[in-house]
């Protein structure tokens, strides 16, 4: 799979990429924290730690995400509009 392919993979849907064992476990994680927090629970930190994570990477996959979170409903709750560029399918941050 190209580079390219992967990203469009994730941004369709993570599930569905050719992820490692690890890497999917961190976005199992940041999906559940993103959308059920309240529902987290210590299997899922055993699940990271099984997959290689230490309890920084976890701390800091936890802050990440939640910071992300922060930001989204800060600018959705302002009602901030995109820019056009975030439209156009050519142009890529990656």
């Amino acid at each position: 799979m190209q580079d390219q392919d992967l990203v469009d993979t994730i941004k369709r849907d993570y599930r569905e990429a050719d992820l490692t064992a690890a890497d999917r476990a961190m976005l199992d994680y940041v999906r559940k924290v993103t959308l059920t927090p309240a529902a987290t629970v210590e299997n899922d930190i055993q699940q990271l730690r099984d997959e290689g994570f230490g309890d920084k990477a976890i701390l800091e996959i936890n802050q990440i995400a939640g910071f992300f979170a922060w930001c989204n409903r800060t600018v959705d709750g302002l009602g901030v509009e995109l820019e056009d560029f975030w439209d156009d399918p050519d142009v890529t941050n990656v």
